[in-house]
Formats: structure tokens, C-alpha cells, sequence
């Protein structure tokens, strides 16, 4: 259950949004801003509800993420279902930007006519969606270097046909919050595996990748960092650790490695995973990894299934605040008043969607339903 802690800290739940409220701005269709928070309490999509919330804490928001509900092909007799992205950028926002703009559409033309997603299908838009960043990256090397060293972890999900396919390439994370009949409880399943070098298997995997490089991972100020600069072992960009070309003047030094390499450091292409949908299994939390920060699967479950839907994204954000905020001997209110940069000090920029699953809808595998075209922060952040 919530523990006594969290639920002092979330009640009284936050009650829905109401349209032309004085701090809020711009209309509820494409979610509402309120100073460094965007929110879009509730929403439908083709295989139940949703909820999604962002929170800024860089100077430049540097998360980007999209709700995609209805067709999946470019082909009208392509299949229907909901597509999610988390993208939690780093070094700046134009990778993210960039995997916002093209990695649903590059899917939805790798879908061919009559069939559906797989596994092969999905690797293919990330594998694209890479190498048309890289190619960005060439083009504006002279005139923007530093976009070589921009890059963005990917985790993706998406419902069709019954079931749930999971991509993820950093450390962002997905949990599936499931019925236990026996129990009448709610379990946390995690279903996204994580490339970050603090955990073990990583730096394992780094060095069999790796065999000859002996600093593939280096402890630097007590974190495990790829190469000593990057913590994340899978992402999008990062041009500077995926070709030698990126990896010299006029990038700025702090960047550059002391020796050329001849293959690249991080890799692009997603863990997948695919799960079949059953009717215990109740809703889908997919975050970018400062909400994991401050709140345990469990914690994030719970506090899903014991409150309203509507406003649950929020919900979840907050109560990563106020656990930032105790961790710091402060006040959630004092909190809120630190501006965004100065703000990155205290947490990072914080996406949340929560997909309901409908089991009567997937089950039918519906041929259409609610469409729906979401970007979640539209208003916080200018364009890139």
C-alpha cells in the first residue's frame, strides 16, 4: 500500500483541472502550463484513459515526449493502436526535438500494408531515426559542433493488437501496475531493462562489447560513466561517441577523448521487449528517470491505484518534488519558487504519462477509436 509518508504528501488529491484558471495558460486539448509545469490531466486513447505531466528543471527543457492514438501504418489498412515516447534528452534539447519529429512517422512507414508492429520493425525506426540525426549532426558541424554532443535516451511503448511492445534505449523507465487476485493488491512490474553504467550487467556488457579498451568505464566522483563522460550506454545522438569524425576540434575539449576509436562507444538500437496484455493488468507508468530518482516502482503503483485518474501525471510529479525537497531540508513550497537552471540543482526535468488499459477494448483489437496527437511540454520551452 502508499506508504503514510506519500500519502501525506499527494492528499488531499489534487482535484481536476478547471478550464480558465488565472496561473494556467492555453486550452486543454493540448494540455495546460502552469509556470515550469505542463499538464494534461486526462485524455482518451484508442485502448482506454491517459494522464501525462512534465516538469521543467533545465534552463532549456531538455525532456520531450508524445501520445500517438489511432493509426500506426502510413496504409489505411495499416493497424490501430497507442503509441508513447519518452524522450529525455541531455547536453541540450535538439535530439529529443528531433526523435519527437521523426521516429512515429518513421515506424508508421516501416509498417507494411495488411500487417502489423514487430520487434524488427521498431529496431528499424530507431536504427533510422539515428542515422538521419547523424546526418543533421554532419551538416551543421562547422556551424554548431556542439550538436554533436546533444543526445537523448528513448523508451517507447506501444498497444496493438493484444499486445504491449517496449523499446528503450537509456534510462528512462516503464512499470506495469498488475492485479494480484490472490492478494487484491496492485504489484509494480518493471518492464524496461536500463543502460546506465551504475548498474553492474552494463559495465559487463561494456566490456565485452569493448575487450580492448580497459577505460571503457571509468569511476569518476564515485559515478560510473561511460568513457568518463557519459552515464547512459544506449541513446540517440551522441555523435561525438558513435563516430571518431565528431570527436575532435572545434567540439570542446571537455568532450574529446584522448584517442580515436574505431567503433562506436554507445549504441542506438532498443532493448525490446513484447508482452501480452491480460485483463489484470491494469495501467502502464512510463517516466524519464527523475521520477525514479525520488519515487520506487511500488511507490508510483500505489499511488496510481489508490487515487483518481484524473491528474494522476501530476500527482506523480509532485510527489517527486516534495521528495526532492525533504532530501534537500527544504520546503515543497520553497521549491516551487527556485526557477528553472538554477532549478536542475535540485531535480531534473520530470515526464509522465500513464496509460489505463482497457482490457474490453484491447481485447477487440478495435479498428479505430479516439485520435489523438499529443506532444507533452508544448508552451514550457520555446522551439529549438
Amino acid at each position: 500500500m502508499v506508504s503514510e509518508t506519500l500519502m501525506k504528501i499527494v492528499s488531499p488529491c489534487w482535484k481536476p483541472s478547471v478550464e480558465g484558471g488565472n496561473s494556467s495558460r492555453g486550452g486543454d486539448a493540448s494540455g495546460r502550463v502552469d509556470g515550469l509545469l505542463w499538464y494534461k490531466d486526462s485524455g482518451r486513447h484508442i485502448n482506454g484513459e491517459f494522464s501525462m505531466a512534465v516538469i521543467q528543471a533545465n534552463k532549456l527543457l531538455e525532456d520531450r515526449s508524445q501520445l500517438e492514438s489511432g493509426p500506426l501504418s502510413s496504409f489505411e489498412s495499416g493497424p490501430v493502436g497507442t503509441f508513447v515516447g519518452i524522450y529525455d534528452g541531455h547536453g541540450g534539447p535538439e535530439a529529443a526535438e528531433f526523435i519527437n519529429d521523426r521516429l512515429f512517422n518513421n515506424m508508421k512507414k516501416f509498417i507494411p500494408d495488411n500487417q502489423g508492429v514487430s520487434a524488427e520493425i521498431i529496431n528499424k525506426a530507431f536504427v533510422e531515426t539515428e542515422e538521419e540525426f547523424l546526418s543533421l549532426v554532419k551538416k551543421q558541424w562547422l556551424i554548431k559542433p556542439q550538436i554533436a554532443s546533444v543526445g537523448s535516451c528513448c523508451l517507447v511503448g506501444i498497444i496493438c493488437c493484444g499486445l504491449l511492445y517496449i523499446a528503450n534505449a537509456g534510462d528512462s523507465r516503464v512499470v506495469l501496475g498488475r492485479t494480484e487476485k490472490t492478494h487484491k493488491e496492485v504489484k509494480a512490474v518493471q518492464l524496461s531493462s536500463e543502460h546506465n553504467a551504475s548498474i553492474e550487467s552494463v559495465r559487463e556488457e561494456l566490456h565485452l562489447l569493448h575487450p580492448n579498451d580497459p577505460h571503457i568505464v571509468v569511476l569518476k566522483h564515485k559515478v560510473w560513466r561511460v568513457k568518463g563522460v557519459i552515464q547512459v550506454s544506449r541513446s540517440l545522438g551522441d555523435a561525438y561517441l558513435k563516430k571518431t569524425e565528431f570527436n575532435r576540434e572545434p567540439l570542446l575539449p571537455k568532450f574529446r577523448l584522448p584517442e580515436p576509436f574505431h567503433k562506436p562507444i554507445l549504441q542506438a538500437e532498443p532493448a525490446i521487449v513484447v508482452h501480452k496484455l491480460y485483463p489484470e493488468d491494469q495501467f502502464l507508468i512510463f517516466a524519464s528517470d527523475g521520477l525514479w530518482e525520488y519515487i520506487s516502482n511500488q511507490e508510483a503503483v500505489d499511488l496510481v491505484h489508490s487515487c483518481p485518474r484524473n491528474g494522476i501525471a501530476r500527482k506523480l510529479v509532485k510527489a517527486a518534488l516534495h521528495e526532492a525537497a525533504r532530501k534537500r531540508e527544504m520546503r515543497y513550497t520553497d521549491l516551487k519558487k527556485i526557477d528553472r537552471g538554477v532549478r536542475r540543482h535540485f531535480h531534473d526535468d520530470i515526464t509522465v504519462i500513464v496509460l489505463f488499459l482497457d482490457s474490453h477494448l484491447i481485447s477487440r483489437s478495435p479498428s479505430h477509436g479516439p485520435m489523438l496527437s499529443i506532444r507533452g511540454g508544448s508552451g514550457i520551452h520555446p522551439r529549438c
